[in-house]
């Protein structure tokens, strides 16, 4: 899958991605801050989109360390780069109000390679770490910050219990803290006056393309959660008429088909194609590309990029990149289909962490949303070939 550069300038909201006066860091006790969020509904923007007041409220009482999480392994996303370079501040923020309402032990703010270190560090250990597509789940981010490989361990011993130096230790993405920063600046209502009632706020969007001239304007947005899928692609430039389907939620995501655009990103919208809003990635498909032949790559990538820690990575996931690279050929093997089910069951629920099952959710959207392209194949034909074709 080609993906272009991101260089174009913030387009829509202005909240997190607005030039910020700065000033003194309000301090508020744990208990304040607990139900500030709350009240908010502030959910993470690392993908998971768990509420982040629960998350404060899970750790017990001993000093935690606190982590932002910026790693940004996923290779569609660029909203923590930008944010770090535009607006550094704001994280710094969310992790000196966490500082003074949590007391920890460590504050510590783990950058990935593509993402830039802030200026102003503010006495925060930052940590440039080891990158790959896995690193950045928060038990690999932990492991590597123990000084171990930076692969998932096993979830049943939660971090907010025990993790960076065996203390309970509190991960947000970087987003999420600039979120909390501006919430407690400006308040739980002022935060619900953009987005949805069941899910308030801003997001931002990383939008991308297959191909060089699909967007006018490549780059990260803001925008209010519920926005139409459709003004997204407006604010960037698209013709909609020129895109096939939309990948949401990057590598481990679903698409979206050409013909629904007007669905909102929020979890009931989504919720048809098996999607979420998830970190914010809008990935654009060309209607003169192969969906199966970049399903194909991406699989192998993923295939690639696992723990290699237990049978569903070591194993199943090889072996369904080699049989979706089967399929991707014109004139594809029947029994292919059969195949690929019987890997998604073995596959499923069975990893020590969830990146079988992110993959197997890319692929079975796939193989659902591009039915029409995989009977083809079947026969011997394949749309890219025919654009004209491709594009009914």
């Amino acid at each position: 899958m080609t993906v272009t550069s991101v260089s174009a300038p913030p387009m829509g909201e202005s909240r997190l991605l607005a030039d910020h006066p700065g000033g003194p860091v309000p301090q508020v006790d744990l208990r304040s801050l607990v139900d500030l969020l709350t009240r908010a509904g502030l959910t993470g923007r690392g993908g998971a989109g768990f509420p982040t007041a629960r998350k404060l409220a899970a750790l017990d009482g001993r000093r935690p360390v606190i982590v932002g999480n910026a790693m940004e392994g996923e290779p569609l996303s660029h909203k923590d780069a930008v944010l770090l370079q535009r607006s550094p501040g704001l994280v710094l923020d969310g992790l000196d109000i966490l500082r003074h309402a949590l007391r920890p032990s460590r504050t510590v703010l783990a950058l990935g390679a593509r993402v830039p270190t802030p200026p102003d560090r503010r006495g925060i250990e930052v940590r440039r770490l080891a990158d790959s597509f896995v690193a950045g789940q928060e038990t690999a981010l932990v492991n590597q910050l123990n000084g171990h490989d930076p692969v998932p361990t096993d979830p049943s011993t939660p971090v907010f219990r025990r993790g960076v130096d065996g203390r309970p230790t509190l991960v947000l993405n970087a987003e999420t803290l600039a979120q909390l920063a501006l919430v407690v600046r400006h308040g739980a209502t002022w935060f619900r006056s953009q987005g949805l009632e069941d899910d308030p706020g801003t997001f931002l969007i990383s939008l991308t393309e297959s191909v060089p001239g699909l967007l006018d304007h490549p780059g990260v947005l803001e925008a209010r959660r519920g926005v139409p899928l459709r003004e997204v692609l407006r604010r960037g430039g698209a013709d909609p008429g020129r895109v096939q389907a939309v990948l949401l939620g990057g590598y481990h995501g679903a698409w979206i088909p050409g013909h629904a655009l007007d669905t909102s990103l929020s979890r009931p919208g989504l919720a048809p194609y098996g999607a979420t809003p998830g970190a914010g990635i809008v990935h654009l498909l060309d209607q003169g590309a192969c969906p199966l032949d970049v399903a194909a790559r991406v699989t192998a990538y993923l295939a690639g990029q696992s723990a290699r820690q237990c049978g569903p990575c070591l194993n199943g996931l090889p072996h369904m990149a080699q049989t979706m690279r089967r399929l991707a050929r014109p004139g594809a093997d029947p029994r292919l289909l059969p195949e690929l089910e019987r890997l998604q069951v073995l596959v499923t629920g069975r990893g020590a962490c969830k990146h079988p099952d992110g993959t197997v959710r890319f692929v079975a959207s796939t193989l659902r949303v591009f039915d029409r392209h995989v009977q083809e194949h079947l026969r011997g034909h394949c749309d890219k070939d025919h654009p004209r074709r491709a594009a009914r």
